[in-house]
C-alpha cells in the first residue's frame, strides 16, 4: 500500500494510505465496532455497502490509517448524485458547478485509538489530496451539538452556511468551503445559543455565516459573522 501518510500513537506508529475496494470487509468492520461504542448513535449515520461501493469506485476518496495490518481509522469525501437534496442548492452553488462539490462523509475511529486527534490529522490528509483541478466546492452536515464533528468542521475552515431539516426529520447544520478563496474580513458578529434554531436561523438568511463556536456556562454558543 502507498504510504501518503505516516505519524504515531504514542510508541506506536501508523501510516496513512488511500482506499480501495480491496478493503471494503475492513471499512465495513470498523464501522460496526465505531456504531456499537456509541453512547448517542443518533449522531453517526452508517453507510450501506452500496454507498462505500459508489465512493470506491471513483465517486470521491476514501483514506484509512493502519497500525501494521489493521485499520484503525477512515475518512471519506463522496462526490455526491445530482439530487433535490443536493447541498449545492443550500449553500447557493450555481447547478453546473455541482459536479465540482465533495461531501465531507463519515469519519470512524476505532475507539482503541481515541485522544491522538486521529480525526484531525486524516481530515487535514485527506483535504490535501483533493483534486484542485477537478473539486472547488467541499460541503458536509452536522447535527447541532455533535460537538467533536462541529469542532472537526471548524478546524478546518469550513462555515455554516444552512440549518434545516435534512434527510426527512434531521435538523443539520450545512457545512461550505470554497477550496479556490479565503474567508471573507467580516465586519459584524453576533453569538446565539447552539440551541435557538429560529434565531441562526434569522441571522443565516440575513447573510451571516457560523464561523466558530464555544462553551459556556454549561451551553455552547455559535459565532455568527458577515
Amino acid at each position: 500500500m502507498e504510504k501518503i501518510y505516516e505519524g504515531m500513537l504514542g510508541k506506536e506508529s501508523y501510516f496513512v494510505t488511500k482506499l480501495t475496494l480491496r478493503h471494503l470487509q475492513q471499512i465495513e468492520e470498523l464501522q460496526v465496532e465505531v456504531y456499537e461504542a456509541l453512547a448517542d448513535q443518533s449522531i453517526l449515520q452508517p453507510l450501506s455497502t452500496e454507498e462505500f461501493e459508489y465512493i470506491l469506485n471513483g465517486h470521491g476518496m476514501m483514506i484509512g490509517a493502519y497500525v501494521e495490518d489493521e485499520l484503525i481509522a477512515f475518512r471519506a469525501l463522496l462526490n455526491p448524485p445530482f439530487d433535490e437534496e443536493h447541498l449545492g442548492y443550500d449553500c447557493g452553488i450555481p447547478e453546473n458547478e455541482f459536479n465540482r462539490v465533495l461531501y465531507q462523509e463519515i469519519s470512524n475511529v476505532s475507539p482503541k485509538y481515541r485522544g491522538y486527534s486521529l480525526q484531525k490529522t486524516l481530515a487535514t490528509v485527506v483535504m490535501s489530496n483533493i483534486d484542485l483541478g477537478k473539486y472547488d466546492y467541499v460541503c458536509s452536515t452536522v447535527k447541532p451539538y455533535n460537538i467533536p464533528s462541529l469542532k472537526d468542521k471548524f478546524s478546518q475552515d469550513l462555515v455554516i452556511k444552512g440549518l434545516k431539516i435534512k434527510y426527512v426529520d434531521k435538523l443539520r447544520y450545512i457545512f461550505y468551503k470554497d477550496l479556490r478563496q479565503k474567508l471573507p474580513l467580516f465586519t459584524e458578529k453576533q453569538v446565539i445559543t447552539m440551541g435557538d434554531t429560529a434565531a441562526q436561523q434569522h441571522l443565516l438568511k440575513q447573510g451571516y455565516l457560523g464561523t466558530s463556536m464555544y462553551e459556556e456556562n454549561n451551553d455552547w454558543f455559535v459565532v455568527y459573522q458577515k
